[in-house]
């Protein structure tokens, strides 16, 4: 029971400054992380409910009706499936890796081990690019919503607002943040799930009033909207819905128990690809014409949902204000979990020479005050879209999210085939493995090729007729992804590493648990068959 008094010990000095690292045991057993100094306070069903539900913000309910308008629900099936395979591959390589290094900067550190350093901060900034972006994004939809609903205060002062509550939430701690991710990603979900309910019961013809509608809108206006094009179009568009799957690894430094914990949400990740990707595509196109002129022109966020145009379809007006209050809570949500992963991302690099050293800095509760609070001053850039000469570069800023996510992407499978490739050159195999991806090198080699792939073409729709302004959004990260490879490498002399020199050792620990069974699960066996039952799902 020598873990348990670790624990014991180290849950009373919680609050005391972060220990240095010395005894292997006692740091693998600590509250406070002794290398990033962040609380481990992260439950497994927290972590588990963040892969299922997390990140799920106005991109999927409102976004969607973009996608679903410029490529019909065929195309939107097709996008929402094919890029859930390159994020389930992608997926399987994170898995592998967070499992075994569930400590210090996630996916950004191990590409500077196993790859170079230069090409870690490469990857950290880009990863930086995605969640500032997101963020402004999020801002901006909740300050919309809240001006839909009554104009009386400027949409600036709402934004004033609502970046002072968060800010104040977020230095409540990683707890916290993980409790409050719990329920907002349940309430999500049960809000899907109500709306496949009624998606059924519409179509089938048992709302009263309406008529049953079946598969009327595959065939007027039809399965797709511009050909192949559109296919495309919608391809690229899905792609930027997935972002965040990957933020489970983030996260894993912050959690009590990610031996256990990680691969659980790598598992979650099928199943919200398959019920929350998947479900919205094949429910959004059954129910809703994608020649609905409220797609694109609807006056507020709400009225571009595939969601509040089946609503309204089906004889409910008031429906709109229902469906603003769901990308409300969906918005919290994102907004949260955005100044989390950015504040995270930023804390890392700091703490590993690839950004300004102050915010690599937490206090004895193990919040990163800096990092927090610069992350959050990004969410200053979604006051530019108020200014009509400010909103088209707003635009252009928010679209950087998109190849970002493919570099990101990429960069995480290289990682992966690197390590693998390291791992058997110092003589290991893949059994000693806590979590094997699955089809190794197949699934590996995939998720790099399709996503430099798509890194290459997600601004084809540029060329004809060209637009100058959309092609360097498109294609400007790609150059500066090299451009910070290159400076970086030059001014730190860094080196790429050899196989039988990547570190293998370093940020391993076990889970915070006794010798016996994890501490949420002590006692599992006296509860209740309810309450087991609820564990399970």
């Amino acid at each position: 029971m020598d873990n348990l008094k670790y624990v014991e010990e180290d849950e009373e000095r919680a609050g005391a400054s972060p220990p240095r690292k010395g005894d292997v045991d006692g740091d693998d057993f600590r509250v406070i992380d002794p290398e990033s100094g962040v609380k481990r306070g992260l439950k497994t069903r927290h972590l588990s409910m963040m892969a299922l539900a997390g990140i799920i913000g106005p991109g999927l309910l409102v976004g969607s009706g973009s996608a679903l308008a410029g490529g019909g629900p065929a195309s939107l099936i097709i996008g929402f499936g094919l890029v859930g395979i390159i994020a389930f591959s992608v997926m399987q390589s994170i898995g592998e890796l967070t499992t075994l290094y569930p400590s210090g900067g996630a996916f950004i550190q191990l590409a500077s081990r196993m790859v170079d350093p230069a090409f870690g901060v490469a990857v950290g900034w880009n990863y930086f690019i995605i969640w500032f972006t997101v963020l402004a994004n999020e801002y901006n939809a909740v300050s919309s919503i809240l001006v839909f609903w009554s104009d009386k205060v400027p949409i600036w002062g709402y934004f004033l607002l609502l970046w002072t509550a968060f800010l104040l939430f977020q230095l409540c701690g990683v707890s916290t943040f993980g409790e409050a991710e719990f329920w907002l990603a349940l309430i999500k979900l049960v809000g899907l799930v109500a709306f496949y309910i009624f998606a059924i019961i519409y179509v089938s013809g048992g709302v009263i009033g309406a008529d049953a509608i079946g598969f009327r809108y595959w065939h007027d206006p039809g399965p797709f909207a511009d050909g192949f094009r559109g296919v495309a179009k919608v391809f690229v568009f899905c792609s930027t819905f997935y972002a965040g799957v990957e933020s489970v690894a983030v996260a894993a430094t912050e959690t009590k128990n990610p031996g256990v914990a990680v691969p659980l949400a790598i598992r979650q990740v099928f199943w919200r690809i398959l019920f929350v990707y998947m479900g919205a595509a094949f429910f959004f196109g059954l129910t809703c014409p994608s020649n609905s002129d409220q797609l694109l022109n609807g006056p507020s966020r709400a009225l571009q949902s595939p969601m509040t145009v089946a609503l309204q379809n089906a004889g409910w007006q008031g429906g709109v204000h229902l469906i603003n209050a769901f990308i409300l809570i969906t918005c919290v949500s994102a907004i949260n979990s955005s100044i989390y992963i950015a504040s995270r991302t930023l804390l890392f690099m700091a703490q590993q020479r690839m950004a300004p050293a102050v915010l690599g800095w937490t206090d004895r509760r193990g919040v990163p005050i800096p990092a927090i609070v610069v992350a959050n001053t990004f969410g200053a850039l979604s006051m530019m879209n108020v200014s009509t000469g400010a909103a088209r570069a707003y635009g252009y800023i928010v679209n950087l999210s998109g190849v970002s996510t493919f570099i990101v992407w990429g960069a995480i499978s290289f990682t992966h085939i690197r390590f693998r490739r390291a791992w058997k050159s110092q003589g290991h195999s893949a059994a000693e493995l806590p979590f094997a991806s699955l089809w190794y090198p197949w699934n590996a080699y995939f998720g790099l090729g399709s996503n430099v792939f798509l890194a290459l073409v997600q601004g084809w729709s540029y060329f004809s007729p060209f637009d100058v302004g959309g092609f360097i959004d498109a294609y400007i990260l790609l150059p500066l992804f090299f451009i910070i490879f290159v400076g970086y490498k030059v001014i730190f002399k860094t080196k790429f590493w050899g196989l039988a020199e990547v570190d293998l050792h370093s940020g391993r620990r076990r889970d915070l648990k006794d010798a016996n069974e994890v501490a949420e699960a002590e006692g599992a066996a006296a509860q209740p068959w309810w309450r087991r039952l609820w564990n399970v799902i």
